[in-house]
């Protein structure tokens, strides 16, 4: 890679939490940050708190939640005409305590439209940036979540009930009012968060399998530990936000901090032994930070090549990509 030229990573959600800290990590390594958030005025905020130097980072605003606003940040990026050497996908919104669906504006319930839509619609479109990029090691890479694999200790816990995708109905039948969740069932907030990050997953195995081949970008997902103490939980009931950091540092041992998670999503964009396509990186449930990484093994749901081809084609639809 030239010296003339800063490797630039875009990095959604960066203003708080495991996003700000992977910003922080990637800057430290000499990279350029996009850091792609909804309030540009918190995370210019936060960069200067976390020490982010100023050289090192651009700020951008989108919502993910609104499909026009991830258009208008792709233009907004190629108009700063850096080159796209990776892709973190990031921001998750996750809010347990709702009765009724929230709606995106283009009518989609929230926490699919903002943690699946929007990144999936973001990936499309910046799979372009990524095969123009002179870089010969250009990654994508999402955030998955232990909750939504049930191949894991975490994902075998079912509350409020475990993710689960049925057979796309709701998707299939326009994910409009009054449909809510992607199986077509009654809603229930905190398994359209796991539903959403189950879609994560599935995406990035997709995108392997539909492009690792042909651009040579490496594909991946990984799950950096339980980071208990992040914003994600500011949503939740008073008492949990206390106990749940607490339970896992000294029950679980899967507490990890913001800080040490956001090292490791850095590693996973970054560094050569987490070239591998197609993989899920986890480092374990009950390691502390001697923790090694390894490739986690997903759930059948999460490795279900039909449904993720359908569940590929939906979507896009939906976005308005097909």
């Amino acid at each position: 890679m030239g010296h003339d030229r800063k490797s630039t990573v875009v990095i959604t959600g960066a203003s708080s939490g495991v996003g700000l800290y992977a910003a922080k990590a990637m800057a430290k390594r000499g990279w350029h940050v996009v850091m792609a958030c909804r309030d540009l005025a918190k995370a210019e905020k936060a960069a200067q708190e976390v020490g982010i130097s100023k050289d090192s980072y651009t700020l951008l605003h989108i919502d993910l939640g609104s499909l026009d606003s991830v258009r208008k940040f792709v233009n907004d990026f190629r108009a700063t005409g850096k080159s796209l050497d990776a892709l973190v996908c990031n921001a998750a919104v996750y809010m347990p305590l709702l009765k009724e669906p929230m709606r995106s504006p283009e009518g989609y319930e929230l926490s699919v439209a903002t943690n699946h839509f929007g990144h999936f619609l973001l990936c499309n479109l910046m799979l372009e940036d990524l095969k123009k990029s002179p870089a010969d090691d250009k990654r994508l890479v999402i955030l998955g979540t232990v909750t939504a694999n049930s191949k894991e200790l975490g994902g075998k816990i079912p509350i409020p009930a475990p993710a689960d995708l049925g057979d796309l109905q709701g998707l299939e039948a326009g994910f409009k009012a009054p449909i809510a969740m992607i199986d077509g069932k009654p809603f229930k907030a905190g398994k359209a968060y796991k539903d959403s990050k189950l879609c994560n997953m599935i995406t990035v195995r997709e995108l392997h399998r539909r492009y690792h081949n042909e651009t040579g970008i490496t594909f991946t997902s990984l799950y950096p530990g339980c980071v208990a103490d992040t914003p994600l939980f500011r949503n939740s009931y008073p008492l949990f936000q206390k106990i749940f950091p607490w339970f896992q540092k000294n029950i679980t041992g899967g507490y990890v901090s913001q800080e040490l998670a956001g090292e490791r999503v850095a590693q996973v964009v970054a560094d050569p032994e987490f070239r591998q396509s197609g993989a899920h990186w986890s480092w374990g449930n009950r390691q502390k930070k001697e923790g090694k990484s390894f490739v986690q093994e997903l759930s059948n749901q999460a490795s279900d090549d039909a449904k993720a081809q359908k569940m590929w084609d939906l979507s896009a639809k939906l976005v308005g990509l097909a």
